[in-house]
């Protein structure tokens, strides 16, 4: 099934066993996570390093060595049910499996981190537009030159995600996105690429450029493949990630990850 047929009604099981491409706006109303999967020896760094740098890495759950069940979606497996997989060996990626399952190690600890998506939803309800899902697109997300706070052996940029917003709407979508901080919360630029050293919007490290209206502004948020580019930077022996925008789709609703 074609992501297409997905949007609107799909529940998160459907997205789950059926989608292929990028998950922005399917299961509309739940929430969607990243995925890093690193062996137990491994496992403690991602932890610290999540817990230095919450703003791009929100930890919803964390399996025991070897597990593939979160209690964010009991009846999924971790191994199958996100869109498409990267599978790393010393930093560099070595495939990009829709079914992880030949590649899952006994000793792997999977974390889940909120994704940006998470919030999409209360953004179209305040009337904020979304862009590159109007244009069929992935989110374009771009590696700054801000570095992250390093833990034990894991250090890296961090990545952020952009949306093109019209100039009257950007206070909202602050607002809005800062009730969800468990899902990266509030921007952390508006404005000015240059200033997060990116240098042509045009040329996202990943996902797709999106054609922004007049009036509108860029406005980024922290994102969850930021594990990622520690994992390309700090080079574990072997990792599993979510592909960007390929995202877990959860049993859970979005506004429970919305503060008062």
């Amino acid at each position: 099934m074609g992501e297409a047929a997905l949007r609107g009604t799909s529940t998160p099981a459907e997205v789950r066993r059926s989608a292929t491409g990028p998950t922005a706006g399917l299961a509309e109303g739940y929430a969607q996570a990243n995925l890093i999967a690193v062996p137990r020896d491994w496992a403690y760094d991602v932890l610290l390093f999540a817990q230095r740098n919450p703003k791009p890495c929100p930890v919803l759950d964390v399996t025991e060595p070897g597990g593939h069940r979160t209690v964010l979606a009991a009846d999924a497996d971790l191994r199958c049910d996100v869109p498409r997989y990267r599978v790393w060996e010393h930093g560099e990626l070595v495939a990009e499996p829709a079914d992880a399952g030949g590649h899952w190690r006994d000793d792997l600890v999977a974390f889940l981190i909120g994704c940006s998506f998470t919030f999409e939803s209360a953004l179209k309800l305040a009337g904020v537009p979304l862009r590159y899902v109007e244009q069929g697109r992935n989110v374009p997300m771009y590696v700054t030159d801000r570095e992250c706070r390093p833990a034990g052996r894991l250090h890296g940029p961090l990545v952020v995600s952009m949306r093109y917003v019209p100039g009257h709407l950007v206070e909202t979508a602050r607002a809005v996105t800062a009730r969800m901080p468990a899902v990266h919360g509030a921007p952390v630029h508006v404005g000015d690429p240059a200033a997060l050293g990116v240098a042509d919007l045009d040329r996202p490290d990943f996902g797709d450029a999106t054609m922004p209206h007049d009036g509108d502004v860029p406005v980024f948020w922290a994102c969850g493949v930021t594990p990622q580019a520690a994992v390309m930077a700090s080079r574990p022996p072997f990792a599993i990630t979510h592909a960007p925008g390929h995202m877990f789709v959860t049993d859970v609703r979005d506004d429970t990850y919305r503060v008062c």
